[in-house]
């Protein structure tokens, strides 16, 4: 496949538009919004920064890269869905991370047969890489555009709840962008043996929205 033509495929499958439900999800900002660990760009920079570094998408990024590996495998694809769900910290990012993987793989279908695909409930970081490397879409490129399309996700989320508007925004992207490349490039060559998070404000951030009341966002 291209490079253009794998670009495309991932615009697609990333994209706003796409039916995985995106929009619904925080992944903990509106807590830490409401906590006041988030309250301004910087506060907003170093809070999805550290989350990729460090947290639990530097998780997701390394299971992807391992989805992606072994894409034509239904049983290490299951082992790694296992693994993804044994490392989710609350009961909301559990859900955020199942219903979109199983969102992603309906709608998925109508560029890979299903029946090649994972079932349902696989989260989403794995459903991408599984997709991306049956695809044959180059895994480093694949990993780099899942991690731009939720800090795409966490901004625009940090505008409904009016850290920022859309000049930060834009502002944070083109700041983000170094530690979005330099984790894509780590987790390319990662394997299972490098997972582990320390974001562990993040990870609590995320139990307490369960009882956030009023809230936007179902994490």
């Amino acid at each position: 496949m291209s490079e253009s033509a794998s670009m495309l495929k991932l615009m697609s499958w990333l994209s706003p538009v796409f039916p995985t439900g995106g929009f619904a999800y925080s992944a903990g900002l509106e807590q830490a919004v409401a906590a006041g660990h988030t309250a301004d760009l910087e506060t907003l920079h170093d809070w999805i920064s550290t989350q990729i570094s460090h947290g639990g998408l530097w998780n997701d990024a390394v299971l992807m890269s391992e989805a992606h590996r072994h894409a034509a495998d239904p049983e290490t694809i299951a082992e790694l869905a296992e693994l993804a769900i044994a490392l989710c910290p609350a009961q909301e990012r559990l859900r955020e991370m199942q219903d979109q993987g199983t969102s992603f793989l309906q709608a998925a279908a109508h560029w890979i047969n299903a029946a090649m695909l994972p079932g349902r409930g696989t989260p989403l970081c794995v459903a991408v890489g599984a997709a991306a490397g049956l695809e044959q879409i180059d895994r480093q490129l694949s990993i780099t555009a899942y991690l731009h399309a939720f800090v795409s996700n966490q901004l625009q989320c940090a505008i409904r709840l009016s850290v920022t508007g859309q000049n930060g925004a834009a502002d944070l992207l083109a700041r983000l962008e170094p530690v979005i490349a330099g984790c894509g490039q780590r987790a390319a060559a990662a394997t299972l043996d490098d997972l582990g998070s320390s974001a562990f404000v993040a990870d609590t951030t995320s139990m307490r929205h369960e009882t956030l009341e009023p809230r936007l966002f179902l994490s």
